[in-house]
Order: structure tokens, then sequence, then C-alpha cells
């Protein structure tokens, strides 16, 4: 072969390979097949983690219990004392480790997930995670009546969150990050990858957007599959399948969804009235979980099933295997016990419960509809899982995720129908009852509101400061009626602020506050400015937020208010006008769409 064939031979092969490595560089600084690269890797960890928590669950429950998860048989021959011991020292050594070593001193589960997303650019304190992390497994290996998921999705989104903030990515890459590894967790949790997606989408990150749906699903998927190579492919309860025998059985479907409202109700405020009287109580917070797990000790000696995840009961209300006066009160002591072991600071989850409740509910109300109408029923095990979607959904403000989810969990796709129908009525009654799921209830606690996110948190750290100005104009408080006049015809801004010697605000005096002394003149030899002034207007302080300050401004129709240094002393220091309020809450608006859009 010559040289000149040989060379055109070799160019003939090089040209073509040269021009698929480019393709392929340009392709891998693709910003989203890097996502997607990352939503892989988070979704090894997020499954991962569900796996490391599980284990570390049956590690405490083994020695403090004596038995790890899948054998509560045992619990059955477990002395009282043991039992007693074990949930009481297990709590006393919660309220020590949360004590001295979370920071804050509060354990963080899904509400904070949210808070992180909507509020923080979905950033999250990597100590705090893993402490919280640690404590929840701590917790509920010490018979903790409560859930798994929330703190498991907390880890999973704190490990995301330090993922993102060490590739220094903006708000929106790292929001979509968080839904990752919230997806991941929760698919590898209950070997549900669908419902693992639509969760981190409708609770955590808020939008169906195509940009965040892609790298979620391939998390969701991969956290899955590293769940299955170690769990195996099993659903989290037994497979059953029950079919609609008539549709005249959609309004018993119907009534339980509105029962299930009023019993989600239930279960939501008796957490709050637990947590207010707890926080009225002279109990120091260190030794609330130790309160906490005597009380539930002492539930359990009569009903065991209430210790822990509760997913052993839950799987006999489905396979029909509980008479209507236990289902009953499991019902009634898992509320109980739940409500206890979260209001006094227990660390876990309410997903697990709410199953729970749902189950027996609706075992419970499968029986009596079954009793009245026996021609019609599907038989009371189906009315036990539409139970659990209605309550569950109810809890978490998550209609749509939990309606695939408890299908997933369940193997059964049969009664979708039913299920769709008594979890949309409980979601929707849930609302206009109690006016919070229990995230939204946390977060509102708080002072924050998921439904405005990203402005509301740019004019949360925009203080009145930043935006008041000097140029207001000033009477003094003895100064004549001629005066007031003048000055206010050469106002800007049509107000006068009645300061004195030491800039302390008396009053405010505007055009309409004079009425009939703006033209009368006979009295004015008797009158001065503090006479004809509005006293006690309103301020506000330089370190007020500006979103106070647009709801002053709307509360008493003024279009500028006088800023003081303190209410103490009342001196005059700026002017806070809704001009400046509002071109900053336009910025606000710009900013959060910029972020959506990725373009921090």
């Amino acid at each position: 072969m010559t040289d000149n064939l040989k060379h055109t031979v070799f160019a003939a092969i090089r040209r073509p390979g040269e021009q698929i490595l480019r393709q392929l560089g340009r392709l891998a600084r693709h910003e989203q097949i890097i996502l997607m690269t990352l939503a892989a890797v988070l979704g090894v960890i997020g499954g991962g983690s569900a796996i490391a928590f599980r284990e570390a669950i049956d590690l405490f429950q083994l020695n403090i219990l004596g038995f790890a998860s899948g054998d509560e048989d045992l619990l059955a021959k477990t002395p009282w004392t043991r039992i007693m011991l074990a949930t009481t020292g297990g709590g006393l050594l919660v309220g020590l480790c949360i004590h001295f070593l979370v920071p804050g001193r509060r354990i963080h589960s899904v509400s904070e997930v949210v808070e992180a997303a909507t509020f923080q650019g979905g950033k999250i304190n990597l100590r705090t995670g893993l402490t919280s992390a640690v404590v929840s497994a701590l917790s509920l290996g010490a018979g903790a009546s409560a859930g798994r998921e929330g703190p498991v999705v907390h880890l999973g989104a704190t490990l995301s969150a330090f993922i993102a903030d060490k590739l220094k990515l903006g708000r929106s890459l790292g929001r979509t990050l968080l839904g990752c590894g919230v997806a991941a967790t929760v698919a590898a949790s209950f070997n549900a990858p669908i419902a693992g997606v639509f969760f981190a989408l409708e609770v955590v990150i808020g939008h169906y957007t195509l940009r965040a749906f892609s790298p979620i699903v391939i998390a969701s998927v991969t956290g899955t599959i590293v769940s299955r190579a170690y769990f195996g492919d099993f659903p989290a309860f037994t497979e059953l399948e029950y079919h609609v025998v008539s549709f005249l059985e959609f309004p018993a479907f119907a009534l339980l969804g509105l029962v299930s409202a009023i019993v989600a109700t239930i279960f939501l405020r008796s957490i709050a009235v637990t947590q207010y009287a707890v926080r009225h109580s002279p109990i120091p917070p260190w030794l609330r979980p130790a309160c906490a797990g005597l009380m539930v000790g002492l539930i359990a000696l009569a009903y065991p099933q209430v210790l822990g995840v509760g997913y052993e009961a839950t799987d006999q209300a489905l396979n029909q295997q509980l008479a209507f006066s236990m289902l009953f009160a499991l019902l009634i002591a898992k509320i109980a016990a739940t409500s206890i072991s979260i209001g006094l600071g227990f660390g876990a989850g309410v997903f697990s419960p709410s199953l729970f409740i749902g189950a027996m509910l609706g075992g419970a109300f499968g029986i009596v509809a079954t009793l009245a109408f026996p021609d019609l029923s599907s038989g009371h095990g189906a009315y036990t899982i539409v139970g659990m979607g209605a309550v569950a959904g109810a809890v978490l403000g998550a209609p749509i995720s939990t309606i695939l989810m408890v299908f997933e969990l369940t193997g059964d796709y049969s009664i979708t129908v039913a299920v769709m129908i008594a979890t949309v009525i409980a979601s929707t009654v849930t609302q206009h009852l109690y006016g919070h799921s229990f995230f939204t209830w946390q977060l509102a606690k708080r002072g924050l509101d998921p439904k405005h996110g990203g402005e509301h948190q740019l004019l949360r750290s925009t203080r009145v400061r930043d935006v008041m100005e000097q140029d207001f104009e000033t009477v003094d408080p003895a100064a004549a009626m001629r005066e007031v006049r003048e000055k206010l015809q050469r106002s800007h801004h049509g107000e006068l602020f009645v300061v004195d010697q030491q800039g302390a605000l008396h009053g405010t005096i505007t055009l309409p506050d004079l009425s009939e002394s703006a033209f009368d003149t006979s009295m004015d030899a008797l009158l001065n400015a503090e006479d004809v002034s509005r006293l006690h207007p309103p301020v506000l302080e330089p370190h007020d937020m500006l979103e106070k300050a647009m709801r002053r401004m709307d509360a008493v129709h003024e279009e500028q208010i006088a800023v003081v240094r303190n209410t103490t002393s009342m001196e005059v220091v700026g002017v806070a006008r809704q001009v400046a309020v509002m071109n900053a809450y336009n910025k606000a608006i710009m900013t959060a769409h910029a972020a959506e859009r990725g373009e921090d």
C-alpha cells in the first residue's frame, strides 16, 4: 500500500472518529446530561441511605427491645418491665442526644426539606441532617410510634444538598437535586419508584416541569434498583387482590373518604394540641422524649402493635385478620401513641402511622359496610386499602403520590377508582376542616407558606432599612397652623411627621387630617401642629422585614410609613414608601422566576 493510499485510508477512519469524539464531548458538557448523571449517582446514594437507615433501626431495636423488625411476634413474650425500660430509657437517651448533639435542638424531617427547597435554594446543613437521621433511628428503635419515611427523606435530601453545595450549583439545580435525593429514598424505602417520583414533585419541588421530571425519574429508578438488590423485589405489604363488586358500592367509598377526613383532622389536631400543651408545661425539653416513652410504653402494654412503624399490624388488617373491636382499639391507640411520640419530641415521620390509622379505620368501616350490605361489599380488606390511601393522603397533603404509593405498596391495582375517590374527598375536606397538611402546618408554625416561596423569601431577607428613604418633611409639635399649611403645600408627598426636638414622632398630618382647619384660619391662635395631628400613627422599625411593611401598608391604607429607631424612643430615622416596597417585591418575583429558569 502506497503512502498516499495509507494516508487516505487513515484520514477516512480518523475524521468520523474525531467527529464522534467531539459530539460526545459536547454531549458531556450539556447541562441536562450532567444533571442526569448526577441523578443516577444520587439514586445510588439515596438507595444506600434508605438501606442504612433501616439497618440502623433494626440495630437499635435489637439492642433496646430485644428483637429486630419482622420479629414482632417476640414482643408478646417480652417482659413488661423491658418494654417500659426500653421506651422510657430510650426516650431519655433521645432527649439527651437532641439536647447535646443536634444543632438547634430540633429533629428535622420532611417539612424542613420543603422549607429548604422553597425558601433556601435547596441548602441543608449536613451535620443537622446526619444527627437527625441517627436520633430518628434511635427513636424508632426505642419503640416510638412514628414512621421511618420522614427521616430517611431528610437524610437523602441532606446528602443531595451537600453534593449540590460542593459542586457550586445554583438555586434551580440545587432544588432539582434535592428532589432527586427525596425520590430515591422514598422509592427505596417502599420499593415504589413511581410514588417516589411524584412525592418529590408534589411535596418537595411543587411543580411538574420536564426539566425536573427527567432526573428525578432516573434517581427514583436507581434508588429502587439499589433497594431491590439488597432487600429483594417485594412489596411492603402482602400482595392481595380485591375487586369492586358493584358500582353501587362507590357511595360507601365516598363516605369512607369523608370519615377519613374527620379522623385525619383529629389526628392532626391531636399532635398540635399535644405540642401546645408540652410547650407550656414545666417539663424541660431534654426530658420530654422520656415522658413520651413512658406513656407510649403504657399504651403498648395493652396494644403492643403501636410500637415502632407498625407495618405488621397494617398487614394483618389488609389480610382481614383483625376483629372490629381490635381495629377500633388500635385506631384510637395509634392516634394517641403517635401524637405523644411526635408531640413530646421523638424524631420520626407520620406516613407509616397515617397508613396504620387508615388501615384500621378502613377495616372497621368495611366490616360495618359488609354487615349492612353483604351482597354489595368487596370485603373489608378492600376498604382497608381505601382507608390507607384516604387518611395518608389527607395527612400528608399529597393525594397523587399517596394514591400511587398505596398501589405500589399493596401490589393491587383493581380498586384504583375507589382509592382515588376516597383520597380526593378526604384531602379536600381535611383542607376545609383543618386548613393544613402535616407538613404545611409545621411550616406555618415557623411563619412560612410554601405557596409563596421565592419572592416571599426575598421579602423576608430584605429589611425595611434597605429601602427606607431620608427625604421626609417634619414639623415641630408647637408649630403654628400657618407653618403647617405652608409645609404641606411644599410637601412632595402630602404628609408631615410631627417630630419634637429629640427626634421623637408624635403624629402625622395630611390635608384630610386638618379637616375644617385646612381653610378656616379663625382658630389658628388656639391650635398648633400637635393639636391637628393624627396621634399614634403606624410605624415600622429598620429591622422589620418588607413582608411586614407590605401587610402594614395594606392594613392602614398608607402610602408611606415612618421608620423609627425603636418603638420606645420613637425616634424617626426614615420613611418607607409603598413605591420602594413594591419595587422590591417586583424584583423578588423576577429573581424567583429567573431561578426557576436556571438563570442564577
